[in-house]
């Protein structure tokens, strides 16, 4: 498949775009609200870790309080900075470790940062042959199709199936295309499906970023949600420069701190200098007593730890609930279960049925992505399940859908 045969790109269908750019939970919401559930709702269509926080949340905010009563640095602190330099060289095997000072931003969680990098890239660009494009795995995070639309580029979704190991097919990229790609979305591991991207896979996808110059945005926010191997960053095969590259985090996932609203940018100097300047004027300031909370958050391994031995916990529930059932395959990295239900009606009718008749919310599938040139949509005919609730209600949840569903 090219990029001219296969590819869906921004200018297609117009009510499909429209729909592309709404809230995937919006319209779930809209979808389901002629009903009610059949049973005690159990909601597994937000991916809102539930698993407690962490305890010294509450000690680190009382000892800053205090910094509540003073604008922030939109850089970050001087100790976030260095927290989270030093977590990166621990994690993983980078050319070098990361510069505190100009290497390293704090975000407002990893959403904000990924959208204002799209409009980034495409001002830091230089010139393209032809309309500026962006490249967006698909099905996507909404924050890069809304990033994409902000910055004035085309939106191309690049289709993630089973076929090719549910990441962008890199050889299916044409010349034309990528000549003027500013940059390319990628989330490893992905969401929704959870497949994880090799260092084979990051570095032929960074030699192709050096050789027609775009930005690799590398949203790696479930990094550390495994259940096998750790996966691997952007970072590690960017180069002693990490020209090119940078990676997102975020304390969401991770230290489940949804509500906190923390992460950083690191990676490419130059792109950072340029990413620092617009969301100085643009972007929202993270508190400087949250900024410490991730110092302590980024200090220690014991809640991570803990966090992935619950999840563990829940996949195993779904290896023996699910076995083989619509096409379950345990993910490599995430939270999240990816169903095929199109023998079952399609995933709107089955993400209908499971709420009207079990109780049980999930979101479809085709709210996730959106249709290809082609006509063909690649979340159409899946559901997708978070696993984010205790396990005794991820059980329920799992038997209900396979009663309702068989």
């Amino acid at each position: 498949m090219t990029a001219s045969s296969g590819v869906a790109h921004g200018a297609g269908n117009p009510d499909a775009a429209g729909q592309a750019e709404r809230s995937p939970f919006a319209r779930t919401a809209e979808l389901l609200a002629p009903y009610q559930p059949g049973k005690p709702l159990i909601t597994l269509s937000l991916g809102e870790p539930q698993h407690p926080v962490p305890g010294f949340v509450g000690p680190v905010l009382a000892q800053h309080i205090a910094d509540f009563g003073r604008y922030p640095l939109a850089r970050g602190i001087e100790p976030f900075r260095q927290a989270a330099a030093n977590w990166l060289a621990n994690r993983f095997q980078l050319p070098r470790p990361v510069d505190p000072e100009s290497e390293v931003l704090v975000l407002n969680g990893s959403r904000e940062g990924l959208f204002f990098a799209a409009i980034t890239a495409a001002r830091y660009a230089s010139p393209r042959r032809g309309k500026p494009a962006i490249l967006v795995p698909n099905p996507f995070y909404p924050a890069y199709g809304a990033g994409a639309r902000a910055a004035g580029c085309e939106t191309i979704y690049l289709p993630t199936t089973l076929a090719n190991g549910f990441l962008p097919d890199l050889d299916a990229l044409d010349e034309a295309t990528l000549a003027r790609t500013v940059a390319i979305f990628i989330a490893s591991p992905a969401n929704p499906q959870g497949a994880v991207a090799s260092p084979d896979y990051f570095t032929r996808l960074k030699k192709l970023a050096d050789r027609h110059g775009f930005m690799i945005l590398s949203d790696e926010c479930y990094s550390e949600i495994y259940t096998r191997q750790p996966p691997g960053s952007a970072l590690e095969c960017a180069g002693p420069d990490f020209t090119n590259v940078v990676a997102f985090q975020s304390l969401s996932k991770r230290s489940n701190l949804p509500g906190m609203r923390v992460g950083f940018a690191a990676g490419d100097s130059k792109f950072l200098a340029a990413f620092h300047e617009l969301r100085n004027v643009a972007a929202p300031q993270v508190p400087v007593p949250l900024q410490h909370v991730a110092v302590a958050a980024y200090s220690d391994e014991t809640h991570v730890e803990e966090n992935r031995r619950l999840y563990r916990i829940k996949f195993d529930l779904a290896d023996k609930i699910l076995g083989s059932r619509y096409g379950y395959v345990r993910p490599a990295g995430g939270f999240c279960v990816w169903l095929d239900v199109s023998d079952r009606g399609g995933d709107e009718a089955a993400a209908v049925k499971l709420y009207r008749d079990a109780g049980v919310r999930v979101i479809p599938g085709s709210y996730l992505s959106r249709p290809q040139s082609d006509g063909f949509n690649p979340g159409a005919g899946f559901i997708r399940l978070a696993l984010v609730s205790d396990g005794e209600s991820t059980a329920e949840a799992l038997h209900r859908l396979v009663e309702t569903l068989d």
